[in-house]
């Protein structure tokens, strides 16, 4: 927890200092200990939320309860951004995964001062539901596969969308199935655990302005279907829904802030398993859109249960643009590794925003190209469509194919396959497992959006 300090007795003191040359570093002490945390480099306010992450897990560690931070330095420096940082940096090097063991987590407080001029009690209550945001997607996303199948994360993101005042609305497998959504009961049908396709709609903005679509990929548990996927590789597979969980998460800070845009999240939440029902590798399916797809991998589910999710958010929610999210490919997490996502655009200008998003939020991501032959790649010999490349590209391709039910929309594809998850943390306010990757790119996003009305 994050206060505004008003003189309570606190174990450890935190100063944050900048040097001459502008490194960034927080030196702490109490009961007798002392200790350094120094990044280096140009003070951001992604240095000052990595500082804060680290000091404060250095302290808890120690069996501090709580602590205070003087903030000035940020603050003068960094402004609201700054603050805003530090607090977040402090919330999430707190997280701790839920879990079934009967021990209790030791609660932490962080208390703030030094902010001088800035309205500290907004900029951090608009913090705090961004953090709440991305503690939530990475809730859901820890969760395991038996607790969250796709009625279950429906319920959970119902719950919580009615709470923050947020439309919802949750079609079942005969209403999606009466939509023509071929591709995504392609996948769906493979499992006893029915499909569901959750909407849910933030109207903070004009009454006719119409809306920005966040489209996450919400496969609770990934088996590769008859393509089946490795041991090793089926042990996080329960991770397969976290861009789901990112535009859920993404949304409810949004309605929580109150930001004045027009956001809709569709989210396509299956299991892809096996089945006497289940597809198989050169099957022809139609989609929602009418274009047809040749199934040369059924372990390329996701891009079949998105590309009706896309099609959705157009022809039935009117979406002026769409950004999908999802843990998509192999091939980004070869590319990129674990601290960097993938983009594909058809749009420039989007793009753009989006990347200057993902800087405010401390995220990185890197656009790949979109040369002509690339698309040559999908091509099918018998369908409109190859759900698997034919000659590599895997991440690439993987987003045009997306790109084609999007059209002439303006789009952008995130894939966060490599940093949804992380067995080793590489940011300091990252716990093994979920890291919320996404969360706070989209809320950026929308909230720039609706700056620019």
């Amino acid at each position: 927890m994050v206060k505004l300090w008003n003189q309570e007795a606190a174990d450890w003191r935190l100063e944050l200092e900048l040097g001459d040359a502008a490194p960034l570093s927080l030196r702490a002490a109490g009961e007798g200990r002392a200790l350094s945390v120094s990044l280096g480099g140009e003070p951001t306010a992604e240095t000052a939320r990595r500082a804060a992450a680290k000091a404060v897990k250095a302290i808890r560690e120690l069996g501090a309860a709580s602590a205070v931070l003087d903030a000035a330095p940020a603050a003068e420096l960094l402004g609201a951004d700054g603050l805003a940082a530090l607090a977040q940096g402090a919330e999430l090097a707190c997280y701790r995964q839920e879990t079934w063991k009967q021990a209790e987590d030791k609660p932490f407080t962080l208390y703030l001062t030094g902010a001088g001029e800035l309205d500290a009690a907004s900029v951090l209550a608009r913090a705090d539901a961004v953090t709440r945001g991305v503690r939530f997607a990475r809730d859901l996303t820890n969760r395991p596969a038996n607790m969250l199948t796709p009625a279950l994360l429906a319920q959970a993101m119902a719950q919580a969308a009615e709470k923050a005042g947020v439309e919802v609305r949750v079609l079942d497998e005969r209403e999606t199935r009466a939509l023509g959504m071929g591709a995504f009961h392609a996948v769906g049908d493979s499992a006893a655990h029915p499909p569901r396709l959750i909407v849910l709609r933030w109207r903070g903005g004009k009454p006719d302005a119409a809306p920005t679509a966040l489209v996450g990929k919400g496969v609770c548990f990934d088996t590769g279907g008859y393509n089946l996927k490795t041991s090793a590789g089926l042990k996080t597979m329960r991770a397969d829904m976290a861009g789901a969980a990112a535009v859920c998460g993404a949304v409810l800070a949004l309605a929580e802030n109150r930001v004045p845009v027009n956001v809709t999240a569709v989210i396509p939440a299956v299991e892809n398993r096996i089945s006497p029902d289940s597809m198989l590798p050169g099957d022809v399916v139609v989609s929602m859109s009418g274009k047809t797809i040749q199934i040369n991998n059924t372990d390329a589910e996701g891009r079949l249960i998105l590309a009706d999710a896309i099609t959705y958010a157009i022809q039935k929610e009117g979406a002026a643009r769409v950004v999908d999210i999802a843990t998509l490919t192999g091939a980004c997490v070869q590319a990129l590794g674990f601290t960097v996502g993938g983009l594909v655009s058809n749009d420039d200008g989007l793009c753009a925003r989006l990347l200057d998003a993902a800087q405010k939020a401390g995220e990185q991501y890197w656009r790949f190209p979109d040369f002509p032959e690339y698309k040559k790649m999908i091509e099918s010999p018998v369908a409109d469509l190859s759900n698997q490349s034919s000659d590599g590209c895997g991440a690439i391709t993987a987003g045009l194919f997306l790109g084609a039910f999007a059209e002439n929309t303006p789009w952008v594809h995130m894939d966060i396959a490599g940093t949804a998850w992380v067995d080793r943390p590489r940011r300091e306010y990252q716990t093994a497992g979920a890291t919320g990757a996404g969360t706070a790119t989209l809320y950026q996003l929308c909230a720039a959006l609706a700056a620019e009305g």
